[in-house]
């Protein structure tokens, strides 16, 4: 059986795409004061997340999957996962619900945007 070596679709949710910025330069992170933020880490297992506020990740160590089980306002289901791991950027827009897969212990730095 072959295997496929193309991305998962993206994540859709209702409030956008979950965003994946893989290995972004050190002036990026800097920039963003990414390792300013507070932590956070857990252990491999599942977690059922909501986002009220738009939330900026930056995985230190570990690999994840999010799964999205939003629905959209209109009723339509959302759909799609993506994958992230050490050294991502990873943006989860405000309304985003999803469940966190974790692979490998995850620690990471995170800031909320309320707007």
């Amino acid at each position: 059986m072959a295997s496929s070596s193309s991305p998962p679709p993206p994540c859709t949710v209702a409030g956008g795409t979950v965003a994946v910025e893989r290995s972004p330069p050190e002036s990026r992170l800097s920039e963003l004061g990414a390792r300013s933020w507070p932590k956070w880490g857990g252990g491999p297992g599942r977690m059922a997340l909501s986002f009220g506020a738009r939330q900026t990740c930056y995985i230190v160590r570990g690999k994840a999957t999010a799964t999205a089980t939003a629905t959209a306002v209109e009723g339509s289901p959302e759909n799609g996962r993506v994958e992230f791991g050490a050294g991502d950027l990873v943006v989860f827009p405000r309304g985003t619900r999803c469940t966190w897969h974790i692979a490998a212990a995850v620690d990471m730095h995170y800031a909320f945007d309320p707007s």
